[in-house]
């Protein structure tokens, strides 16, 4: 048998092998039949001893006796192969038992190879050279396959900052258009991910509402500026122009492809419904209405009532939190979702620090 020829390819160097025995001459045993020259070695007198070592350094391959005082050899693999972190190290189990239910206890433990008591020299290195191979050949592949998934989780990363930047220069566009939209569409931002967050919404969802919500009003771009930025009430032909801002915003985004510009089309489309079908502009109702549009009728209202313009003053919190929570007859708590309207009403006072934080 030659061992100058190492059928492995180890990129750190020396494979380490653990040997697992009370009797620390047949560790010295097998260090003589396996040599020093390829290996370096880990040595355990006891099951206890060999899982303390193991959360300091891990081994390439494991050699544990069968039979031991303490935790005998089945107890011990049992414990390695339930640890993540040593689940994928080899076992090799030396046993004088050749009972079959010795060795089927071993192999429900997790052990991949066996070697009979008195050990065999060129039966040992065959068992150690097969392992080790299939040993770095799985790490090779994991390695390979984090690889791929960071270059894949990179990739992922830099399309949704492209899906942002999409995002920001449609909303910055509105802003030429209305200059209340910026700190306007910020807090909705804030205002939408703290009741997705109350409503126990994914991240995902929290992630997409968050960027998706200040697209509701692009519409408003298509406008003409004498009836946008008129500072008195509209006449009924200047509201129902007004009112085709939804449907322009949806047509402006439903085009787009990330996800971001998708639920913002959706919510564009949708974002002035009333859960009591009174809204426009389908005059859909209950869930027909997409919930993230539902989010941001409660989070707009809100805002719009807090804010000041040409043709009202701003309210107070408490005004704006009355009139959501209670109605004045002109908004009543029958437009809102009422899991939302419910949500809104736990958290009310975080609306209150945002739109603090974020004041125009």
């Amino acid at each position: 048998m030659n061992l100058s020829d190492a059928p492995w390819h180890n990129p750190s160097g020396k494979p380490t092998l653990m040997l697992i025995d009370d009797q620390p001459r047949n560790a010295r045993l097998l260090q003589a039949q396996l040599g020093s020259e390829h290996f370096s070695y880990m040595v355990a007198q006891s099951g206890e001893d060999a899982l303390a070592q193991l959360q300091q350094r891990l081994p390439d391959l494991i050699i544990l006796d069968f039979m031991m005082p303490g935790m005998n050899g089945q107890q011990v693999a049992l414990s390695l192969k339930q640890d993540e972190r040593t689940r994928t190290i080899p076992v090799i189990m030396l046993t004088a038992l050749s009972d079959h239910g010795s060795r089927m206890q071993a192999l429900s433990a997790g052990v991949e190879e066996f070697v009979n008591k008195p050990v065999d020299q060129t039966e040992l290195w065959a068992r150690v050279r097969n392992l080790l191979r299939l040993k770095f050949s799985q790490d090779r592949l994991a390695d390979h396959n984090r690889r791929l998934a960071d270059e894949v989780a990179e990739r992922t990363r830099q399309l949704a900052d492209a899906y942002r930047d999409t995002v920001y220069t449609m909303v910055r566009a509105a802003e030429y258009k209305d200059e209340d939209t910026g700190s306007h569409v910020q807090r909705i931002s804030f205002y939408c991910l703290e009741l997705a967050d109350e409503l126990g919404m994914d991240p995902q969802f929290r992630d997409r509402i968050f960027y998706a919500s200040p697209m509701h009003d692009i519409g408003k771009i298509g406008i003409p500026d004498s009836v946008l930025l008129k500072p008195g009430a509209f006449s009924k032909e200047e509201w129902e122009m007004m009112k085709t801002h939804s449907a322009l915003g949806a047509e402006i985004l439903r085009h787009g492809n990330s996800p971001y510009v998708l639920m913002g089309a959706e919510i564009a489309q949708h974002h002035h419904e009333r859960w009591d079908g009174s809204g426009y502009p389908r005059g859909l109702a209950g869930e027909a209405i997409p919930l993230p549009a539902r989010i941001v009728m409660l989070c707009d209202q809100y805002d719009a009532m807090r804010s000041r313009r040409p043709y009202k003053p701003a309210w107070s919190h408490e005004q704006a939190c009355q009139v959501i929570l209670e109605g004045d007859g002109r908004t009543e708590p029958g437009h809102f979702d009422p899991e939302v309207w419910a949500a809104f009403g736990r958290i009310r006072s975080r609306f209150a620090d945002i739109f603090e934080a974020n004041e125009d």
